[in-house]
């Protein structure tokens, strides 16, 4: 048995999780949960990267207290696209900008001028998404920061630099920075060159599995670790890591990382650069073992975490019993839709988009829940449909990965929804996933699949049969795109 420390990151939280392998074992437990909250300054929104890296010494500290002060290794995973500034001595040039930031509003239109959209797809691969980290790189040039700027690292890779002194880019994050090529898995300096970008400020390109360097003297200190303590690349892209964990056998199946953000796709073996795929807006980011997750961004749960932050907090548990009361696809939105990107007021959004698009406006608390349970399942049905014909890749099951999987009303509309049986694997997929990397290095498990019989024999599971026919959510889909 070895322990292994995952520093999991999300937009709203960090955890620190202790995963324990054998053989023929894997045991994961939370050593530290600290929030993530975004700080609005004068200048805009940003994270607050200093109490982040604070919460992850505590939580290292209180990872090495659950294995007797020793830890085979440290891996770290966070959400993508971000990424802080470093001067020429390595210092940080400022808090790291939010991806929710209107800095990139109007920039895409400015990037698509030298290289046109189709073009710049059929290079990367990447969905459309106005915070991708080309177009805040983009934004970003005319500031004082940028011009200061010699080196970029991406949050995973920064903090990683905090506490070993070594730089590197892992890939899994690089490919959502829309500067990769999925087909080479190296950088597209195509693009680069004619966006004027120079690559010299990203550090050299690591692989998942790759020797990320040891804990300081400094940070040992500070996490009361006995050294040395390796420091592990891992598919640092918090949704490489829950792909890896997706417990399923074989090829025929697709999945969706639920969160804040819903990725719902498949695991392919090359990307799929079609222009019917761009017009699709799906995108192909890089996974383990020359994998591509071909996958389409959905709000998510973040639509139902901003409404409970506006209603004063109320008990989750009670206000989803009160949503399964109301009745299926009364009314829906488009869980995709960039008008729902921004923070505030987002119940009165929610019901004005329904009131706009001819439908009635959710009134209640339990109303809007399920209105916004009714459209993620059907993002979820539309994202996996569209992706097994873009593909040519059919699939037999769907299987959820995330936060979502504890809401079970999700679980069972996304089955309905995709007439599909649906398998919640982890919630805490990511971290599993990062765990099991760093085990990988040590040889105690194999290949991705090897991984994944590990996960099928050691995890819960729980399945979800689809009821009735998939008519009515086939009439509620074409109600939205009449509109």
């Amino acid at each position: 048995m070895k322990s292994y420390a995952a520093v999991d990151l999300g937009a709203s939280s960090g955890r620190v999780m202790v995963g324990r392998v054998g053989y023929d074992t894997l045991e994961l437990s939370e050593a530290h949960r600290f929030p993530n909250r975004p700080v609005r300054v004068p200048e805009g929104l940003r994270w607050d990267v200093l109490a982040l890296y604070a919460g992850v010494l505590d939580g290292l500290r209180a990872a090495g207290a659950h294995c007797g002060g020793r830890l085979d290794s440290v891996g770290i995973d966070s959400w993508a696209v971000d990424h802080g500034l470093l001067d020429a001595g390595g210092a940080l040039l400022g808090n790291p900008v939010h991806y929710r930031d209107a800095r990139t509003e109007g920039v895409a239109e400015k990037v698509w001028a030298s290289v046109p959209a189709t073009e710049l797809y059929a290079a990367t691969g990447l969905q459309y998404a106005p915070f991708n980290t080309l177009y805040q790189l983009m934004a970003a040039r005319s500031t004082a920061q940028f011009a200061h700027a010699r080196r970029l690292l991406l949050i995973p890779d920064l903090l990683t630099y905090w506490l070993t002194g070594e730089q590197g880019t892992e890939l899994t994050n690089a490919s959502t920075t829309q500067l990769i090529d999925p087909r080479t898995r190296a950088w597209s300096y195509d693009v680069a060159e004619r966006l004027g970008i120079d690559l010299g400020l990203f550090a050299p390109l690591r692989q998942p599995g790759d020797p990320a360097g040891v804990l300081r003297a400094e940070a040992l200190e500070e996490t009361g670790l006995t050294g040395p303590v390796p420091v592990t690349a891992v598919g640092s892209h918090d949704t490489a890591s829950a792909v890896a964990a997706v417990p399923a056998a074989g090829e025929r199946f697709a999945y969706i990382c639920t969160g804040t953000w819903s990725l719902a796709g498949l695991e392919l073996d090359a990307p799929v650069l079609t222009e019917e795929s761009r017009a699709a807006n799906f995108t192909n980011e890089l996974g383990l073992d020359g994998t591509v997750r071909y996958l389409r961004n959905i709000m998510g749960l973040w639509l139902l975490q901003e409404c409970v932050r506006a209603w004063g907090e109320p008990d989750l548990g009670l206000l989803l019993r009160e949503a399964a009361g109301v009745p299926t696809l009364r009314s829906v939105v488009d869980a995709g839709d960039e008008a729902f990107l921004a923070p505030g007021r987002m119940p009165e959004r929610i019901a004005e988009a329904c009131r706009a698009s001819g439908q009635p406006a959710p009134g209640t608390r339990a109303e809007i829940t399920r209105c916004i349970l009714d459209s993620l399942a059907l993002a979820h049905r539309r994202a996996v449909e569209d992706a097994q014909r873009l593909a040519d890749h059919p699939v037999d099951a769907v299987y959820v990965v995330g936060g979502g999987t504890r809401n079970a009303l999700l679980c069972q509309l996304t089955a309905d929804a995709c007439g599909l049986p649906v398998v919640a694997g982890a919630t805490e997929a990511a971290a599993l996933g990062n765990v099991l990397v760093q085990a990988r290095t040590h040889g105690l498990v194999g290949d991705l699949a090897g991984m994944r019989r590990l996960l099928t024999r050691t995890q819960p599971l729980t399945r979800y049969a689809p009821r009735g026919d998939t008519a009515r959510w086939r009439e509620a889909q074409a109600r939205l795109a009449t509109r």
